[in-house]
């Protein structure tokens, strides 16, 4: 058994993870540990190499539970390569001294591209227009659905770092940005020069498009079900590039069918991916492949973050980015 200690980057085996070298992690932890990549079904048993391992890099998946997590007692970090942490139990991992630390600003830009490209789409009606246009057609049968961006009201669920990024890029083109968060400090509002509102249902109200950027925690799944829906006005639009699981879909699919919304954009679903051909028929639907993060650049980035706190915890040095 080697006595340098062990980092490994788990994987699912559905992901097309194709840099089996690792070769943007080794430069930072080659000289301090050795690095293996695990390549596991979701729900496989966790092989022995992942629970002997000093530090572990996590892609999307498995679920890494209480009871995984007791049987890791050399774990010095769990690094979630992404945003969101919600595949850990990071109270588990904090009764056992392990901290659990993500990447939250590798794909800011990305995403805050993602959702304003999602609303402009809504709102100058790309897709139906395209579709339009290649059928040799040229009635502009969506230019009532057409907006003037200054007239419109942009409300933010969230203002993180991609929220804020998002807002300032909706301020730039013109939109009222108010925005939600009751996390975020007193004066964050005069500091990106945007409106905050007192609760959810105020913002739900008054925007004409709702874009999400919260996490995915106990107190935002299923946030925003069919009575949030009901308070949006008539011909609203609603963006999601957070987590699937914080919109419920049964009722944005019912609302777009009745034409209560006017237009939805997300990259993310509950219970992801869309099931049926019926959810995929759904009128005045965009729909990407939780694709919203993806550049090369970004990528680059989360990996060098994550071996960067990697070689930290091996070597005994202070983490940063830690959730628990």
């Amino acid at each position: 058994m080697s006595a340098r200690p062990s980092v490994v980057i788990l994987c699912p085996k559905e992901f097309k993870f194709t840099d089996n070298e690792a070769t943007v992690e080794q430069p930072f932890l080659r000289d301090v540990a050795d690095l293996s990549t695990v390549w596991l079904d979701f729900n496989a048993p966790i092989p022995d190499a992942v629970l002997a391992a000093h530090a572990l890099i996590l892609w999307h998946g498995p679920l890494i539970t209480a009871e995984i997590i007791a049987r890791m007692p050399r774990c010095r970090a769990i690094i979630r390569n992404g945003v969101g942490f919600d595949t850990v139990d990071i109270a588990a991992a904090a009764k056992a001294g392990i901290p659990v630390c993500n990447v939250p600003d590798y794909g800011t830009e990305e995403v805050a591209d993602h959702a304003i490209a999602l609303t402009l789409a809504l709102y100058r009606q790309l897709f139906p227009l395209d579709a339009e246009a290649k059928q040799l057609g040229w009635k502009i049968t969506v230019a009532a659905k057409m907006r003037r961006l200054s007239t419109q009201t942009f409300g933010i669920v969230g203002l993180g770092r991609i929220g804020t990024a998002t807002a300032l890029r909706a301020k730039a083109l013109g939109f009222k940005v108010i925005f939600h968060d009751p996390y975020v400090p007193s004066g964050t509002h005069k500091a990106v020069g945007i409106e905050r509102v007192a609760s959810l249902d105020e913002l739900l109200r008054r925007a004409d498009t709702v874009s999400v950027h919260c996490p995915l925690t106990t107190e935002t799944r299923g946030l925003i079900g069919a009575r949030e829906i009901a308070l949006l006005k008539p011909g609203s639009f609603l963006v999601n590039t957070a987590r699937g699981d914080i919109v419920q879909k049964a009722p944005v699919f019912a609302a777009l069918q009745r034409g209560h919304l006017a237009g939805a954009g997300l990259d993310v679903v509950e219970a992801e991916p869309l099931r049926t051909k019926e959810e995929a028929a759904t009128p005045n639907l965009i729909v990407t492949c939780h694709a919203a993060f993806c550049s090369p650049e970004g990528m680059v980035e989360m990996r060098s973050t994550s071996a960067r706190i990697a070689r930290a915890a091996v070597l005994g040095e202070p983490v940063w980015n830690r959730v628990n």
